[in-house]
């Protein structure tokens, strides 16, 4: 999307709070328990014949890590949430909107993400993500990306999720809505494609991994990709393909890539 000189507005629905200690993440409320990075980006972390999107993920992390004060290059410490990575790529033309409806969530987010140290716009609003795709679509730069990546706490959450999207698009016919979600027994594609209207959809592309299709509980995750970017389908396959036998953790493990609504000839 910035391969375009004209602005872009980055709207992120569910930012959390930017920043991940992932030492943190080891000490449960009582007793110490497995961390999970290590079977995800500590897989990728010393690698280096991996295909270029993948090299330009790791070394944006990379970086994050060491200007938070790592001093284990050996391993991840500090993870950068969406919003970081946002922050990192974002142009001077560009314009990030942070929305995290949690109120110490978002202080935090404050903090870590309120003062960029380069030329950032940037604006972080302590409300729900869905209400803020009502109240900033359409953007004055004619071009979004609104990234959806909600915790899927709730009962109603594909259904939020549904109605926000639906909502989004008849303000903005030709945002970009990337939406991540966990692929589990509940929630599926198929799920999805029930509670989303497919007949009034423009060009809607998936992309799965599935680690281990056996796993109680998280399986996998995926992203759909409402009006996705020219060519973007063959970038994706190759991170896929790349992805897959590095993080797989059954030999059943498997991708999915496909067109929930065709792109128009």
């Amino acid at each position: 999307m910035q391969e375009k000189p004209k602005g872009v507005l980055f709207l992120d629905t569910h930012a959390g709070r930017g920043t991940y200690d992932l030492r943190i993440a080891t000490k449960g409320d009582s007793l110490a328990r497995k961390p999970e990075y290590p079977d995800g980006i500590g897989r990728l972390w010393n690698e280096s014949n991996l295909p270029e999107p993948i090299l330009n993920y790791l070394s944006l992390v990379k970086q994050f890590d060491q200007s938070q004060g790592s001093v284990t290059p050996e391993t991840p410490v500090y993870y950068p949430g969406s919003p970081q990575f946002f922050i990192q790529l974002a142009r001077e033309q560009d314009r990030i909107s942070l929305c995290e409806k949690h109120p110490e969530e978002c202080e935090a987010l404050k903090i870590n993400c309120g003062r960029p140290s380069k030329n950032t716009r940037i604006s972080i609003q302590a409300i729900d993500g869905y209400t803020g795709i009502k109240a900033m679509l359409p953007p004055p730069e004619r071009r979004a990306l609104i990234l959806i990546d909600p915790p899927y706490e709730l009962e109603n959450e594909v259904s939020h999720i549904a109605e926000a999207i639906t909502e989004g698009l008849k303000r903005f016919p030709s945002g970009v809505f990337a939406l991540w979600y966990p692929i589990t027994e509940r929630t599926k594609i198929t799920t999805l494609n029930e509670k989303l209207n497919l007949g009034k959809l423009p060009a809607t592309l998936y992309a799965e991994i599935i680690v281990d299709p056996l796993a109680q509980g998280l399986k996998g995750c995926g992203m759909l990709i409402i009006n996705p970017p020219w060519k973007f389908e063959s970038k994706v396959k190759t991170i896929l393909d790349a992805l897959l036998p590095r993080l797989k953790r059954s030999p059943s493990g498997s991708t999915q890539l496909g067109w929930l609504v065709p792109e128009k000839p």
